[in-house]
């Protein structure tokens, strides 16, 4: 027997497998009785809030599960679907035990389609456009910061180049000379696809490349004394600690001791089984004190950069003589 189109249409509209269809796309479906606040779900729509199928449900029970900075919002936002004309979307986090997911409850307003005083819409699972889009605004955010930082860093270099030079050629020279060295240390923030020799980088090695363009007198023979055991720097470490000691140095050089003739800037390390540990200390320059708040964008790009590449954790002493930077990491992975 031969299959026809014609012979195949009845399958295509049979309601199973449309529902099927549904299903492949993720989409959940609800039902709302907008007068006793009560709500039907399918199978698929109990599994992805966690609750247990067929348990009587209504809005305060899915409420349950938002995410506490969402909850009025999605409150507020349903009870207005109703004078919405046309479709509406909203986007709002829930937490299923400790997983967040990000849904997106979709639906037409204004009583359309209503029956019996029931309205209808569905639910979709959208964890992975929101990361996608955090992923996105955190890159952007990154950047701007690091090219906020540049400039700050140029002006910064400028007036370290003009202290310890006499002519405006040797200014030139000298300044250019730590220009091309700060676009070598940014090059470790940002390696080029494929590129291996970061892969074997030593400690020492790598902090002279990203301390060499603020030192007065070349890396390690002025103001900037490093003293670390030789050690390899695996390659997707060399990256985090490059961004970590770039974003370190900045600081320093607009706020801290490389911000005056004066001051000085020692880093050192110690390694043991269990933990690494990198110090930062400055003296000599302006006094500082200690941070209030929850800190601007690069601490916070500093600790997660510590805390989540590194599997270490990071302590700020705002001593009187000068900030003290502790950092102590997994030796597994800076050997990465």
């Amino acid at each position: 027997m031969t299959t026809t189109a014609e012979s195949l249409k009845p399958l295509l509209w049979e309601p199973k497998n449309l529902v099927r269809a549904v299903q492949a796309a993720g989409v959940t479906l609800w039902s709302w009785n907008v007068d006793t606040d009560a709500l039907a779900m399918d199978d698929h729509a109990y599994d992805l809030w966690g609750i247990p199928q067929g348990k009587d449900v209504k809005f305060e029970d899915l409420s349950a599960h938002i995410h506490p900075a969402d909850r009025d919002r999605v409150r507020a936002a349903f009870n207005a679907t109703r004078a919405i004309v046309g479709a509406y979307e909203i986007d709002f986090r829930i937490m299923i035990g400790d997983e967040l997911k990000w849904i997106s409850a979709r639906g037409q307003g204004d009583d359309t389609g209503m029956v019996s005083r029931i309205m209808f819409g569905i639910f979709i699972d959208v964890t992975g456009r929101k990361q996608a889009e955090e992923g996105r605004e955190l890159l952007a955010g990154e950047m701007s910061h690091r090219v906020k930082n540049l400039l700050a860093i140029a002006s910064g270099l400028t007036a370290i180049t003009s202290r310890s030079t006499e002519t405006t050629e040797d200014m030139a020279r000298e300044l250019t000379q730590r220009l091309t060295a700060l676009g070598r240390a940014h090059d470790l923030v940002r390696p080029i696809a494929g590129q291996t020799e970061a892969a074997s980088a030593l400690l020492g090695d790598l902090l002279t490349v990203l301390l060499a363009p603020y030192d007065d007198l070349g890396a390690f023979s002025g103001r900037i004394r490093v003293s670390v055991p030789r050690m390899s720097v695996g390659d997707s470490a060399t990256t985090i600690l490059a961004l970590i000691v770039h974003e370190l140095a900045t600081n320093s050089l607009k706020y801290g001791a490389l911000s005056v003739d004066t001051g000085t800037l020692d880093v050192s390390c110690s390694a043991h089984d269990e933990a690494i540990t990198l110090v930062w200390t400055e003296s000599g320059g302006p006094p500082v004190s200690p941070r209030t708040g929850v800190g601007g964008y690069g601490s916070k790009l500093i600790e997660r950069s510590v805390i989540g590449h590194l599997r270490g954790k990071i302590d700020y002493n705002w001593a009187n003589s000068g900030l003290v930077v502790t950092l102590k990491v997994d030796p597994a992975r800076l050997a990465e």
